[in-house]
């Protein structure tokens, strides 16, 4: 019988084995617990080479191949993960799941469909839902009740309540916020009124490119003591009937809830902002378009068209809605 093929005295098959074992065990002897992040919509490829460049495995394609032996699926969000665990170890705690999530927050929602957002994504009972909800009464007080969740995607901890979660959405808003309210001082503005009025561009705009022509309305109006008649703060005033929070008005709306965000019954700007802005929205706040319009409507297409006068604005909804 032939002798088996040997290398250095060493069967290739042995050979095989010790070198799938080197790439199965631990990458470094530290046993300091480390934190392993997936990206958003990384493949099981890709994790497995993004635990290789975190140092918490050895070889990517031994990984995702004990994987998929093992029948796991890598879910995006953080992992607790020590240098010193074997590749078995990894895809141990791998399958327990994240214990930190992505949540890609959208512009323009109010606290409570936030709130709702991360109750579903985070497992949140009632009683951390109400303390996100509640966090601003010791986080800043009224005026960070509403409008300083910041939107935008953030990786959190499950096991944080919600007023923990509340702050790291403030302290975020307030870095990205800084350079803005610096702007709202130099001009003038308070940065509550900034925040204010970019909750309606925000409600209102079709889109990025009409923010700053909504913005030259809401200052014209307010700056000639008019009312701002913006349905967004009525369906504020209003909250979710059973068909959302921001469900088109039904006639008689602007009239049926008395509210002083309701802008149709009550001049000046509501209380506090009615939904949370991006930056761009909170941008256009700070430079309006130079506009004499009083009135806007947008078409169905989205297309924003303005008007002076009352009269040039029937003419419009004549026009483009009828």
């Amino acid at each position: 019988m032939a002798n088996k093929l040997t290398i250095g005295g060493v069967t290739l098959v042995g050979a095989i084995f010790a070198l799938f074992y080197f790439f199965l065990s631990a990458p470094q002897s530290s046993g300091e617990i480390e934190r392993f992040i997936v990206s958003q919509g990384a493949t099981q490829a890709e994790s497995a080479a993004a635990a290789v460049d975190q140092g918490f495995v050895r070889n990517a394609s031994v990984f995702s191949l004990l994987l998929k032996l093992e029948n796991i699926s890598v879910k995006a969000g953080a992992y607790r993960i020590a240098k010193n665990m074997n590749a078995f170890a990894v895809a141990s705690i791998i399958t327990s799941g994240p214990y930190m999530k992505w949540v890609t927050v959208p512009e323009g929602l109010r606290k409570e469909e936030i709130a709702n957002q991360l109750s579903t994504l985070l497992g949140w009972d009632d009683a951390k839902k109400t303390q996100f909800l509640n966090a601003y009464e010791t986080l800043g007080g009224s005026d960070y009740r509403e409008g300083v969740y910041f939107p935008d995607t953030y990786l959190l901890p499950k096991d944080e309540n919600g007023t923990q979660i509340a702050q790291r959405f403030i302290q975020h808003f307030n870095e990205k916020f800084a350079p803005y309210a610096a702007e709202a001082g130099k001009q003038n503005i308070k940065w509550t009124t900034a925040l204010k009025i970019a909750s309606l561009i925000q409600r209102e705009a079709a889109g990025t490119s009409d923010m700053a022509v909504i913005s030259g309305v809401i200052w014209n109006r307010l700056l000639q003591n008019m009312k701002l008649d913006i349905d967004a703060t009525v369906e504020y005033a209003r909250g979710d009937k059973g068909a959302g929070y921001w469900a088109p008005l039904h006639a008689g709306d602007t009239a049926r809830f008395d509210s002083p965000y309701n802008t149709y019954l009550y001049k000046g700007l509501p209380p506090t902002p009615i939904a949370n802005s991006g930056l761009d929205a909170i941008s256009a706040v700070l430079k309006p378009a130079s506009t004499t319009c009083l009135y806007y409507l947008h078409d169905p297409s989205g297309q924003i068209h303005c008007s002076d006068t009352y009269a040039e604005h029937e003419a419009n909804v004549q026009k483009y809605l009828k």
